[in-house]
């Protein structure tokens, strides 16, 4: 469980590829507090840590993550938003996050408003009825409130601090971004679906 509450950037060092898995060599400052078998959200998807070493950390990820993610498209030298599992002595400053990604979304559009930045994304239609107008969502891994919602696209507004110390700063119209949509907001339509 994460909170969307980004704590440190990391970049993939290193990369191979082994029948239909994917390894990666994530350097940050962060990587040195990990620990084996320890929980992380890289980018909003929740991977295990397989190995620490010094200011690098290893993580694999398997068909099924590789095919509803970015992470196919991740090569060396890219930034990675990092956060470490929700503590439950602690406050919950973004919204309830699980690193199971739904679907990748396509950034439309950047605009910069003059002390913030506003972005456009498109979605797949089909998960239209999660999104709603202030509404939470998690992008990269980031915890963000949603506005012009529209029924396969959204808009977010990006204040400096998340802009300085996370990976949006490297999206630009065209590049995927990985989404996780509420959690509470999938088991209500779950149920409400049951019950028809």
């Amino acid at each position: 469980m994460f909170t969307g509450i980004i704590e440190n950037i990391g970049s993939i060092a290193e990369l191979s590829i082994k029948n239909r898995n994917k390894t990666f060599w994530i350097e940050s400052p962060l990587s040195k507090e990990l620990r084996i078998d320890q929980s992380l959200s890289h980018s909003g998807v929740c991977l295990t840590v397989e190995e620490v070493n010094n200011s690098r950390h290893k993580v694999t990820a398997i068909s099924e993550t590789l095919k509803r993610t970015t992470l196919k498209d991740w090569k060396a030298g890219d930034t990675i938003n990092l956060e470490r599992c929700l503590q439950l002595n602690s406050r919950l400053d973004g919204h309830i996050v699980q690193g199971h990604v739904d679907a990748t979304g396509i950034c439309k559009s950047r605009k910069d408003s003059g002390g913030s930045w506003e972005f456009g994304f498109e979605f797949p239609k089909e998960f239209n009825h999660l999104v709603i107008e202030k509404g939470s969502i998690c992008l990269n891994g980031i915890s963000l409130t949603v506005f012009n919602v529209k029924k396969k696209s959204l808009s977010v507004a990006i204040i400096p601090y998340t802009f300085e110390y996370t990976n949006i700063k490297n999206v630009f119209p065209g590049t995927k971004v990985n989404l996780e949509f509420d959690m509470i907001g999938k088991y209500v339509t779950r149920l409400i679906k049951s019950r028809q």
